[in-house]
């Protein structure tokens, strides 16, 4: 019943700059902590940043500095501003959402999107 889709990658040249979206959709009461992760061929999926619903910010430490999440509780989005990237930024990012049902009692609730490529390459 719930969906987040991503929007905004593509190929960049290394220190250019990309703008991913997220956005939720269906039905649910609520949502939690939203985030991104990203996997590279080869490598685990790794946390790239995270946003609470009160707004606290998590950065993995190679981002810091370069990466900005925010999100519009309002639009049920969350976006990730990605500057100065560099190649080993490339891999598939995904979208990560906690969601509180709507049934009575009922748990949170994970999604994930179907991911987006990011490619830093010249």
């Amino acid at each position: 019943q719930v969906q987040l889709v991503e929007s905004g990658g593509g190929l960049v040249q290394p220190g250019g700059s990309l703008r991913l979206s997220c956005a939720a959709s269906g039905r649910f009461f609520s949502i939690n902590t939203m985030g991104w992760y990203r996997q590279a061929p080869g490598n685990q999926r790794e946390l790239v940043a995270t946003i609470t619903s009160g707004g606290r910010t998590n950065y993995a430490d190679s981002v810091k500095g370069r990466f900005t999440i925010s999100r519009d509780n309002a639009k049920n989005t969350v976006n990730l501003q990605m500057n100065s990237l560099k190649p080993e930024d490339t891999a598939v990012y995904y979208c990560y959402a906690e969601f509180l049902p709507l049934r009575v009692g009922g748990s949170i609730v994970v999604y994930w999107g179907q991911g987006t490529q990011v490619t830093v390459s010249s």
